[in-house]
């Protein structure tokens, strides 16, 4: 009997000193997600807009006379509202170039498509500035796994719980402008270039057509892809969206 005793003793004892741990441990966890949350509003308080292209474009300097160029701009984003044609012929206008609207008078085209304005993620942002241009617009995706145990698995829930409303209250936002560049040069006098293109079409589930022309063209043409990002806690697209128009129309205007 006393013996009997003597282990339920020790099993209590255990017990106490596993729940205290546990609740150390689910009292230092709700501290770090709260430092975490602070963190990011602190340091993501102002807002940060950055514009990257995939791959550098040169084109050879013109004199005068040929400062002509014909502008084509799509938008083929859920954002239909994004117009941007306004502003690059106010800055390329600023810069001594005049914006024809027959493209066989111009000597440079300037062809753009924005393909995605949205949010985003960090990660997914640099995958799909990887691709370039007309690359697929999916990025990575980063999970986390937490370990588990026997007082760690309700304690990491009470934290992740807690994450969950420091994350509804300070939210570290993305959002981004997606756009596929095309420039094109007039070649200089006398000079022809062969443009070949392929073509895979697909056929049904499983088969393709493939499909190839050959052009001799008159033009040199250079592609890439234009990422605009903004950052901030809490953003809101309706603060992003005129600096990342800034950005994008930067970019665009700089090539010349």
């Amino acid at each position: 009997m006393e013996h009997n005793i003597k282990i339920y003793t020790t099993i209590t004892k255990y017990k106490y000193v596993n729940l205290a741990w546990t609740l150390l441990f689910a009292v230092m966890l709700l501290q770090l997600v709260g430092c975490n949350a602070m963190h990011t509003a602190v340091k993501k308080r102002d807002l940060r807009v950055q514009t990257k292209m995939s791959d550098s474009v040169f084109l050879d300097p013109v004199s005068q006379e040929k400062r002509t160029v014909f502008l084509q701009l799509r938008n083929t984003s859920d954002k239909q509202g994004l117009v941007i044609e306004t502003e690059i012929k106010t800055a390329l206008s600023a810069k001594g170039y005049e914006i024809v609207h027959d493209p066989d008078n111009a000597h440079f085209w300037i062809q753009a498509n924005i393909l995605k304005a949205g949010i985003t993620t960090a990660d997914e942002n640099k995958g799909i500035l990887s691709q370039g241009y007309g690359g697929a617009l999916a990025g990575a995706v980063v999970g986390a796994q937490f370990g588990s145990g026997n007082g760690q698995g309700a304690a990491t829930l009470l934290g992740a719980a807690a994450g969950f409303v420091a994350d509804s209250l300070i939210e570290d936002v993305y959002f981004n402008i997606v756009t596929d560049l095309q420039v094109s040069e007039r070649a200089k006098s006398g000079v022809k270039i062969q443009e070949n293109n392929q073509a895979k079409l697909k056929q049904g589930n499983s088969g393709y057509k493939s499909v190839t022309s050959n052009e001799i063209t008159d033009r040199k043409k250079y592609q890439t892809r234009i990422v605009s990002t903004a950052n901030k806690v809490n953003l809101k697209f309706a603060e992003a969206e005129p600096q990342l128009i800034r950005g994008l129309v930067n970019s665009i205007s700089g090539l010349l």
